[in-house]
């Protein structure tokens, strides 16, 4: 009983063994990422490779569930993963080495092979996960031979401790047996006569020290390595201080906010949303940080020549302000991936002409620095009646990093994975049928115009009402074609038409409100909206894949 639980003892030791070596992994990629390859990590390269591969129904649940925590979740499962991962090695190296050290090469191989296929990385960046893998196999080594022989010592002890107590008791045994026949006296035996004494203890106890030495020591240093590397990795970078210290031109023409604009209802939508609250739904597990200085946008494909514009040659063409609400595919029914903002920038058409159009092109295909594409389609560009816009600021600041600094695309009438590229690299002028996009073979369409639709803000769901005159309200959203009005139904009843705030363009949101009269008990609301082409909304649901959700939204609220 005693042997088993030390077994069991020791295997958790093993386990412990392997976490180490995980670890020593990890932070030794982490320190080589930074010297070599910043975009060499390896929990980040295979968070992105996961985010590449996953079926486009968990990315919705992922989105659904977490929102704007979605890559946190991600990191947070990434890490259980490894620390389980790990601990398995640890097992098998100890128990049937040296399998663990090949389960470490394995993930050491599958890291290296994320971060080598992901796009604008350091012709180094196979560094750091190699090396990692060195590290991390010699400790898990080291570790393994010495719990091993911490075991193998204890054994031995255990073994010759119960050899020589039968020898003792044998000689013991016969001592008395003559001495019974002579009638001799047996004297004791003394420190140095036969007995467990003669077995050395001191071993177990230099073997166990120099375990927990060793793991004490390689544990420690890779936390410390590990954070400390990852730390500098994100704060090394001067973009924020950059971007914080960056004027921009003073824009052309601004937005005009008619009186009227925005209602003062509490819980309502600000008319324009703050850059802290704006929506963020992106394939990037960090977010880049790319110098102005440095940052070069070509235009080639399908094109009488090949342009290449730095950040200056872009504010050179002269800034002008446009008020744009950008919608995300993922938005279900009432949903919150939704903002309106107020962007600096440049026509896209305009940008375009400097590189020349060839007949047979319908699209251009924007490329992230982080490899992520979208498919646009050529007319919604260089429509002279679409603000399609290159963006350098949003809401009188330059764009935060998280929202594309220093650049990205805002185009009207198109969901973001289509035509909102942040952090954007390369424009290729090609054609649908000769390229695709990051989520066409994903499930989603390749052209996706956005689906007009209407929302209560007020009351929230789950949150009771006081009796008596309320307002209902909320946003109504067409972009490149506008709200023509918005109708509520309380409890099955008739549409009642709700009173619309003065709308800045075709291109925003409008906010709406109804004076309630709310008496006590659940009800059950419904709102719609129609455009200016005199459509209306659609009733029926449609799931956000292949090209956005439909349906009017139907919410109870109750009444106290």
């Amino acid at each position: 009983m005693a042997q088993r639980r030390s077994g069991k003892r020791f295997l958790v030791w093993a386990a412990l063994a392997g976490v180490i070596g995980g670890g020593v992994f990890l932070a030794t990629a982490e320190l080589f990422a930074l010297l070599f390859a910043r975009a060499a990590s390896p929990i980040l390269a295979v968070g992105g490779f996961v985010i590449d591969i996953v079926p486009q129904p968990f990315k919705e649940f992922a989105i659904a569930t977490f929102g704007e925590y979605d890559k946190i979740a991600l990191l947070a499962g990434l890490g259980l993963a490894v620390l389980i991962a790990s601990a398995i090695a640890g097992i098998l190296q100890f128990v049937r080495p040296p399998l663990g050290v090949i389960a470490l090469v394995v993930a050491g191989v599958l890291s290296t092979a994320a971060i080598v296929t992901r796009a604008a990385v350091s012709p180094l960046a196979f560094l750091p996960p190699v090396l990692g893998t060195v590290a991390g196999s010699i400790i898990l080594v080291l570790l393994s031979r010495r719990l091993r022989g911490w075991r193998d010592a204890r054994t031995a002890v255990g073994e010759a401790g119960r050899t020589a107590g039968a020898e003792a008791g044998s000689t013991a045994g016969a001592q008395a047996a003559g001495a019974h026949d002579s009638g001799a006296v047996i004297a004791e035996p003394e420190d140095g006569g036969v007995g467990p004494a003669d077995v050395e203890p001191a071993r177990p106890g230099i073997d166990r020290r120099r375990f927990f030495v060793l793991a004490a020591l390689a544990g420690a240093s890779a936390l410390v390595v590990g954070i400390t590397a990852r730390t500098v990795s994100m704060a090394v970078s001067s973009v924020e201080a950059i971007r914080s210290a960056l004027k921009l031109p003073t824009p052309k023409t601004r937005v005009t906010v008619p009186q009227g604009a925005e209602l003062d209802i509490p819980g309502l939508s600000k008319l324009f949303t703050p850059n802290k609250d704006f929506y963020r739904v992106d394939t990037a597990l960090t977010v880049p940080s790319i110098d102005p200085d440095t940052w070069r946008l070509v235009i080639d494909g399908m094109v009488d020549q090949r342009v290449e514009m730095s950040f200056q040659d872009l504010l050179d063409m002269g800034l002008d302000e446009y008020a744009i609400t950008l919608t995300c595919v993922s938005n279900e029914v009432g949903g919150e991936l939704v903002g309106n903002a107020k962007w600096l920038g440049v026509p896209l058409r305009d940008v375009l002409k400097k590189a020349g159009v060839k007949s047979g092109a319908d699209m251009v295909l924007s490329r992230s620095v982080d490899g992520y594409t979208a498919s646009t389609p050529l007319s919604a560009l260089t429509d002279d009646n679409l603000d399609a816009i290159l963006a350098v600021g949003m809401n009188g600041e330059p764009l935060p990093l998280e929202h594309g600094f220093p650049v990205r695309m805002v185009v009207p009438g198109l969901y973001g994975y289509v035509s909102a590229t942040k952090w954007l690299t390369e424009l290729k002028v090609t054609s649908f049928d000769k390229d695709e996009a990051y989520w066409t073979p994903r499930g989603y369409s390749a052209e996706a115009p956005i689906k007009f639709a209407s929302r209560v803000d007020t009351p929230k769901i789950g949150e009771a009402v006081a009796a008596g005159k309320i307002p209902i309200a909320g946003v109504a959203w067409a972009q490149s074609v506008g709200i023509e009005r918005v109708e509520v139904s309380i409890d099955n009843g008739d549409w009642m038409p709700a009173t619309l705030s003065a709308p800045i363009n075709d291109d925003t949101w409008v906010q709406w409100f109804m004076e309630w009269d709310a008496t006590p008990g659940t009800h059950y609301v419904a709102v719609r909206a129609v455009n200016k082409n005199g459509d209306l909304q659609i009733e029926e649901r449609a799931p956000i894949a292949p090209n956005g959700s439909s349906g009017w939204q139907r919410s109870l609220i109750r009444v106290n």
